[in-house]
């Protein structure tokens, strides 16, 4: 299936509001709500759309901490850190990248304590490096085709 500009346009409207009605999207895309719904499926069944979630507010859920966390991990310990990162519940994001570190996190901490003892769980896989997240500056931009969205 080629992604062509009336799909684009559809994610362009999901991704800022995945409960956008398909009613809604045709009439802003030019196609009927069954028309959209079509594209939509073809494209979740392709896996081009992944899923649907809530953005959900760190500070508000009681989490006053984010945090960037890079692991540099030591000889012999990255299969065995892959393996554990899935079970830590402050970890919201995880990337295994190049470069010097092996491993990026966006975490969230309810405080100074917290974010201590996460990283005393860290540092027996590998090097760490943290920095505190002062705000976002993006946050869930869309993908686009390289065209904007109208």
């Amino acid at each position: 299936m080629k992604v062509d500009e009336l799909n684009w346009q559809i994610l362009g409207y999901l991704q800022r509001n995945a409960r956008e009605s398909f009613a809604n999207i045709g009439r802003k895309v030019g196609l009927t709500p069954p028309a959209v719904a079509e594209r939509v499926k073809k494209m979740e069944d392709l896996g081009i759309i992944e899923g649907y979630g809530a953005n959900i507010s760190y500070v508000l859920a009681g989490h006053q901490l984010k945090a960037i966390i890079m692991l540099r991990a030591f000889m012999g310990k990255l299969k065995p850190f892959l393996d554990k990162v899935k079970s830590f519940q402050e970890v919201v994001n995880c990337y295994r990248i190049t470069g010097n570190e092996n491993i990026i996190m966006e975490v969230v901490l309810r405080d100074q304590a917290h974010l201590e003892k996460f990283i005393d769980e860290l540092i027996v896989y590998g090097e760490c490096r943290t920095h505190i997240v002062l705000s976002n500056v993006v946050a869930h931009a869309p993908i686009k085709n390289g065209k904007l969205i109208k």
